[in-house]
Protein backbone atom coordinates (compact mmCIF):
# COMPACT_ATOMS: atom_id res chain seq x y z
CA UNK A 1 0.00 0.00 0.00
CA UNK A 2 1.28 3.47 -0.89
CA UNK A 3 1.19 6.10 1.83
CA UNK A 4 -0.59 9.40 1.20
CA UNK A 5 2.66 11.39 1.18
CA UNK A 6 4.11 9.03 -1.42
CA UNK A 7 0.99 9.36 -3.55
CA UNK A 8 1.25 13.15 -3.33
CA UNK A 9 4.90 13.03 -4.42
CA UNK A 10 4.08 10.76 -7.35
CA UNK A 11 1.13 12.95 -8.40
CA UNK A 12 3.30 16.08 -8.20
CA UNK A 13 5.85 14.43 -10.50
CA UNK A 14 3.14 13.53 -13.00
CA UNK A 15 2.40 17.23 -13.54
CA UNK A 16 5.94 18.07 -14.65
CA UNK A 17 7.60 21.19 -13.29
CA UNK A 18 7.44 24.95 -13.51
CA UNK A 19 10.58 26.47 -15.02
CA UNK A 20 11.88 30.00 -15.53
CA UNK A 21 10.38 29.82 -19.01
CA UNK A 22 7.03 28.29 -18.05
CA UNK A 23 6.52 24.53 -17.75
CA UNK A 24 8.21 21.27 -18.69
CA UNK A 25 6.61 17.83 -18.86
CA UNK A 26 8.22 14.51 -19.81
CA UNK A 27 6.23 11.93 -21.75
CA UNK A 28 7.09 8.53 -23.19
CA UNK A 29 5.83 7.46 -26.61
CA UNK A 30 3.84 4.25 -26.29
CA UNK A 31 2.66 1.83 -28.97
CA UNK A 32 -0.84 3.36 -28.75
CA UNK A 33 0.62 6.75 -29.79
CA UNK A 34 1.98 5.40 -33.07
CA UNK A 35 0.68 4.41 -36.46
CA UNK A 36 1.51 1.12 -38.18
CA UNK A 37 5.07 2.30 -38.88
CA UNK A 38 6.03 3.01 -35.25
CA UNK A 39 5.97 6.79 -35.81
CA UNK A 40 3.76 9.01 -33.65
CA UNK A 41 0.42 9.59 -35.36
CA UNK A 42 0.02 13.34 -36.04
CA UNK A 43 -3.15 13.77 -33.94
CA UNK A 44 -1.44 12.33 -30.86
CA UNK A 45 0.79 15.40 -30.69
CA UNK A 46 -2.36 17.38 -29.83
CA UNK A 47 -2.76 15.18 -26.76
CA UNK A 48 0.85 15.74 -25.67
CA UNK A 49 0.35 19.49 -26.11
CA UNK A 50 -2.91 19.38 -24.12
CA UNK A 51 -1.21 17.56 -21.26
CA UNK A 52 1.48 20.23 -21.21
CA UNK A 53 -1.03 23.10 -21.07
CA UNK A 54 -3.22 21.38 -18.48
CA UNK A 55 -0.34 20.57 -16.14
CA UNK A 56 1.11 24.07 -16.57
CA UNK A 57 -2.23 25.48 -15.42
CA UNK A 58 -2.48 22.89 -12.64
CA UNK A 59 0.89 23.89 -11.20
CA UNK A 60 -0.12 27.55 -11.39
CA UNK A 61 -3.20 26.69 -9.30
CA UNK A 62 -5.80 26.70 -12.11
CA UNK A 63 -7.70 23.39 -12.07
CA UNK A 64 -10.19 22.38 -14.78
CA UNK A 65 -12.41 20.48 -12.35
CA UNK A 66 -12.68 23.45 -9.96
CA UNK A 67 -13.62 25.77 -12.83
CA UNK A 68 -16.29 23.34 -14.02
CA UNK A 69 -17.59 23.16 -10.44
CA UNK A 70 -18.11 26.94 -10.37
CA UNK A 71 -15.03 28.25 -8.55
CA UNK A 72 -15.39 31.56 -10.45
CA UNK A 73 -19.09 31.92 -9.60
CA UNK A 74 -20.36 29.86 -12.54
CA UNK A 75 -19.29 26.75 -14.38
CA UNK A 76 -16.53 27.63 -16.84
CA UNK A 77 -14.38 25.59 -19.20
CA UNK A 78 -11.38 26.22 -21.43
CA UNK A 79 -11.79 26.06 -25.20
CA UNK A 80 -9.17 26.16 -27.93
CA UNK A 81 -9.92 28.98 -30.39
CA UNK A 82 -6.95 28.60 -32.69
CA UNK A 83 -3.96 26.35 -33.11
CA UNK A 84 -0.87 26.65 -35.31
CA UNK A 85 1.44 23.64 -35.51
CA UNK A 86 4.71 23.10 -37.34
CA UNK A 87 5.73 19.46 -37.67
CA UNK A 88 9.51 19.42 -37.99
CA UNK A 89 10.48 15.80 -37.28
CA UNK A 90 8.82 12.58 -36.15
CA UNK A 91 8.84 10.95 -32.74
CA UNK A 92 9.03 7.18 -32.52
CA UNK A 93 7.93 4.46 -30.16
CA UNK A 94 9.82 4.51 -26.80
CA UNK A 95 11.14 8.08 -27.32
CA UNK A 96 11.14 10.28 -24.22
CA UNK A 97 9.63 13.64 -25.19
CA UNK A 98 9.81 16.97 -23.41
CA UNK A 99 6.71 19.13 -23.76
CA UNK A 100 7.52 22.78 -23.03
CA UNK A 101 4.80 25.39 -22.52
CA UNK A 102 4.96 29.13 -21.90
CA UNK A 103 2.59 32.05 -22.06
CA UNK A 104 3.18 34.02 -25.26
CA UNK A 105 0.37 36.61 -24.87
CA UNK A 106 -2.55 37.22 -22.58
CA UNK A 107 -5.51 39.58 -22.65
CA UNK A 108 -8.54 39.74 -20.42
CA UNK A 109 -10.26 36.86 -22.15
CA UNK A 110 -7.67 34.97 -24.23
CA UNK A 111 -4.27 33.43 -23.71
CA UNK A 112 -1.78 32.31 -26.34
CA UNK A 113 0.59 29.59 -25.25
CA UNK A 114 3.75 28.76 -27.17
CA UNK A 115 4.61 25.09 -27.01
CA UNK A 116 7.40 22.82 -28.18
CA UNK A 117 7.85 19.07 -28.19
CA UNK A 118 11.47 17.95 -28.19
CA UNK A 119 13.42 14.72 -28.18
CA UNK A 120 16.54 15.70 -26.30
CA UNK A 121 17.66 18.96 -27.94
CA UNK A 122 15.89 18.18 -31.24
CA UNK A 123 12.73 20.22 -31.88
CA UNK A 124 9.99 17.95 -33.24
CA UNK A 125 6.90 20.18 -32.98
CA UNK A 126 6.32 23.88 -32.38
CA UNK A 127 2.84 25.19 -31.73
CA UNK A 128 0.94 28.30 -30.70
CA UNK A 129 -2.40 27.63 -29.06
CA UNK A 130 -4.96 30.36 -28.36
CA UNK A 131 -7.43 29.45 -25.63
CA UNK A 132 -10.33 31.19 -23.91
CA UNK A 133 -12.85 30.41 -21.19
CA UNK A 134 -16.58 30.07 -21.71
CA UNK A 135 -19.51 29.46 -19.39
CA UNK A 136 -22.06 26.66 -19.70
CA UNK A 137 -24.09 28.80 -22.14
CA UNK A 138 -21.05 29.12 -24.41
CA UNK A 139 -20.44 32.80 -23.63
CA UNK A 140 -16.86 34.02 -23.25
CA UNK A 141 -15.67 34.90 -19.75
CA UNK A 142 -12.81 37.16 -18.70
CA UNK A 143 -9.95 35.76 -16.66
CA UNK A 144 -9.70 36.80 -13.01
CA UNK A 145 -7.30 39.75 -12.62
CA UNK A 146 -4.79 37.65 -10.68
CA UNK A 147 -4.50 35.27 -13.65
CA UNK A 148 -3.40 38.11 -15.92
CA UNK A 149 -0.44 38.76 -13.63
CA UNK A 150 0.21 35.04 -13.12
CA UNK A 151 0.32 34.32 -16.87
CA UNK A 152 1.75 37.66 -18.02
CA UNK A 153 4.58 37.42 -20.52
CA UNK A 154 7.68 38.94 -18.99
CA UNK A 155 6.89 37.62 -15.52
CA UNK A 156 8.96 34.60 -16.54
CA UNK A 157 11.89 34.16 -18.93
CA UNK A 158 10.08 33.75 -22.24
CA UNK A 159 12.52 31.43 -24.03
CA UNK A 160 11.48 27.86 -24.67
Amino acid sequence: MIENNSQSSIAAGLAGELTNAGHRLLARVYYADTDFSGIVYHARYLEFLERGRTDYLRLLGVHHSELADGKLGESTVWVVRRMEIDFKSAARIDDILTVETRTAEISGARVKMAQAIKRGDELLISAVVEAAMINSAGRPRRFPAEWIKLFRPGSQDQTI
